[in-house]
């Protein structure tokens, strides 16, 4: 079976083609296209076994344009994997917000994509994108079978406890505001390949997962359900991130708009993109070039790295906390993958929950890097082979459900 995995961006579209069975998964091609819809031109990267084999630059002005120009490439003379797009059985989409209706992975009916549009709100800079994927690739490809992989499905196993914010309690009710949680294809994963490479039935794990890249989370994992998580109603919430500003008081944006005059949009725009590690630093996100000044004598620097580094170490005890123990914690993402000083220094002095870095295998970037009591691991996230995994397990349980 041949599924296509589109991941529509704010201003990118990812895409995957896997062959899938059973017993074998392969990523058979696929590519990158950002800057859609931008002033300058879109760049298209394109790889066959993960060997690249375009890199060009060309206007593509919305999402239709850039999955036409996905599917042609995937069916090129010159670059082609398949010969046409009825090759394509199934396509998964991800889609970041599937608010309260949706607890797993779903094929996508009229009621389904209705209901997806329904929660665009939620998540303005994200759903948008996703649903006009979803309507390319459904008149492009109708006779593939379509899936919507939620970002948020989850984190719907958290109790109302862990869900529910100390206010009104009607905007509950009527407004549906409560902590969501993001980057759950990823978490679900992540603990999943873990449970593997620690070779235990991941019903017996207790896990932190700690998705650190531009955007950063944290979920605490009990037996393979999870419990907590950092990012909220929106993904502002939680760590401090590249350009978010993660928790902060509540009344501080309320005080900076009376002050200044500013807008909810200017406010919500200084929050999401102007804040975090940006704001700290002046303007760097990108945590390479963080850490490069800050072991250069910068003292902003520094104490960027050190509120981020505290943040995820105070996650950590509180999970550990949450959960009655701790079992493992899991690295992913780009920072999580790459950066040994940024996990050492989380790690350190948690020695009480039975955490200790190896250091020679931290440096190495190793999947175990760790000696003490707590497994400490390194697991590449792969969403869209997670993606392409759910859209399986919903084709199998309606071939089983007829």
């Amino acid at each position: 079976m041949k599924i296509l995995v589109l991941n529509c961006g704010s201003s990118s579209l990812k895409f995957q083609l896997f062959s899938m069975n059973k017993k074998r998964e392969k990523m058979l091609a696929g590519g990158f296209i950002d800057r859609i819809g931008g002033n300058q031109d879109s760049s298209i990267t394109y790889y066959i076994n993960h060997k690249k084999k375009l890199d060009e630059a060309q206007p593509i002005k919305d999402y239709d344009g850039a999955i036409k120009i996905a599917l042609k490439t995937l069916c090129s003379s010159k670059y082609g994997i398949i010969k046409n797009i009825h090759e394509i059985d199934s396509i998964g989409h991800r889609v970041v917000h599937g608010g309260e209706e949706f607890t797993k992975s779903m094929l996508i009916s009229e009621k389904v994509f209705q209901k997806i549009k329904d929660n665009a709100h939620l998540a303005p800079l994200h759903n948008p994108p996703n649903i006009k994927g979803i309507e390319s690739s459904l008149f492009y490809i109708p006779f593939a079978r379509q899936i919507a992989v939620f970002d948020t499905a989850f984190h719907q196993t958290m109790e109302p406890d862990a869900y529910t914010y100390a206010l009104p309690y009607e905007w509950y009710e009527e407004k549906r505001i409560r902590r969501y949680g993001f980057h759950g294809t990823s978490h679900r994963y992540v603990a999943e390949e873990a449970a593997k490479i620690i070779g235990k039935p991941i019903e017996e794990l207790k896990m932190v997962t700690c998705h650190l890249g531009n955007g950063a989370s944290m979920t605490a994992i009990k037996r393979g359900i999870s419990m907590d998580t950092s990012m909220g109603f929106t993904p502002l919430e939680g760590l401090v991130m590249g350009t978010r500003c993660g928790n902060i008081d509540p009344s501080i944006p309320l005080q900076i708009m009376a002050d200044e005059g500013l807008s909810p949009n200017q406010m919500d725009l200084l929050l999401n993109n102007q804040s975090g590690l940006f704001g700290l630093t002046d303007g760097d996100s990108d945590m390479r070039t963080i850490e490069e000044k800050a072991h250069s004598g910068s003292e902003r620097h520094k104490l960027a790295l050190n509120i981020f580094t505290r943040q995820v170490k105070k996650y950590i005890g509180a999970y550990a906390a949450v959960m009655g123990g701790l079992d493992a914690i899991v690295f992913t993402a780009g920072i999580g993958e790459k950066s040994a000083f940024i996990r050492e220094k989380i790690c350190e002095e948690l020695d009480f929950l039975g955490i200790q870095i190896d250091e020679k295998q931290n440096e190495k970037n190793n999947t175990v890097i760790s000696k003490g009591m707590t497994f400490v691991l390194i697991v590449p996230t792969n969403e869209e082979l997670a993606i392409a995994r759910e859209v399986m397990k919903v084709l199998i349980n309606e071939s089983n459900n007829p």
